[in-house]
């Protein structure tokens, strides 16, 4: 009788144990609802616009060097690098009503652009005026950055050297998300046009292609929640240790009486 008893609560342990690995499993893979191979169109991507205070690197190149270096502070390159403070200096800072301040050419309204619309209007614009005929333009950003903080294993800020970067690109510079990472409710934290929004993303679902926010953009925060096991841990500490194996203590005191009563 004893006997059938342990077997029957040893049977309901191994049963609980694999509920919870399964139940682990469906909260650590991504975009499970995902079977087959699915196309689909991209929508939701926005090219990457020129904000009040991005700072760019503008560089004129032309075949008479003497000419474009007119058009170009000291120090400055053609890949917007910044390896020292004299070109760190070099770069044009957009002000809080999104112009800079070119030279010769003067005050530029530049928000709302992209680096290949700047690029295109300075070219025009010096070929118009007379100012340099057939010049190549560069344009390149400073400090296009992202912050990734949370349950992820190197947490950071991260320059960006494309205009082009996801949530997932985001994730897999910080070393993915932690065992106890929240994956269904990945926060991006974005400040644009004087508004600063939250927007939540669901890894675990593919519909997280089509969200808003999978594109980022400069200065994005990304921020992955603790999940209910790690706040619970968080919880403890040096003080209350004894108190948890008290319960512990207890609760195979309670199994080992079901078993021999």
């Amino acid at each position: 009788m004893k006997g059938n008893r342990f077997l029957t609560l040893f049977a309901l342990s191994v049963l609980a144990l694999a509920m919870a690995s399964c139940r682990s499993a469906r909260e650590v893979v991504y975009m499970q609802d995902s079977y087959t191979e699915d196309i689909q169109k991209i929508t939701n991507f926005q090219d990457i616009k020129i904000k009040p205070g991005d700072m760019l690197s503008i560089f004129v190149s032309h075949k008479e060097p003497t000419l474009s270096a007119l058009f170009n502070p000291q120090g400055s390159s053609p890949s917007g690098a910044s390896s020292s403070l004299g070109q760190r200096l070099s770069g044009y800072t957009v002000d809080l009503e999104g112009n800079i301040d070119f030279p010769i050419v003067g005050r530029i309204k530049v928000a709302g652009l992209t680096r290949s619309e700047l690029s295109t209007m300075i070219r025009n614009k010096l070929d118009e005026d007379g100012l340099l005929k057939d010049a190549v333009v560069t344009v390149a950003y400073q400090n296009f950055n992202i912050s990734v903080l949370g349950e992820v294993n190197n947490p950071g800020k991260f320059t960006v050297e494309s205009d082009r970067v996801s949530l997932l690109d985001a994730l897999a510079m910080a070393g993915d998300l932690t065992i106890y990472g929240r994956r269904d409710s990945v926060m991006v934290i974005r400040e644009t046009e004087g508004e600063r929004r939250v927007m939540f993303n669901n890894l675990l679902s593919k519909d997280v292609l089509n969200s808003p926010s999978f594109y980022l953009q400069q200065n994005d925060v990304v921020y992955v929640k603790p999940n209910r096991i790690k706040a619970q841990q968080s919880g403890i500490n040096q003080n209350n240790n004894v108190g948890v194996w008290l319960s512990a203590a207890s609760l195979l005191t309670t199994v080992l009486m079901l078993i021999f009563k």
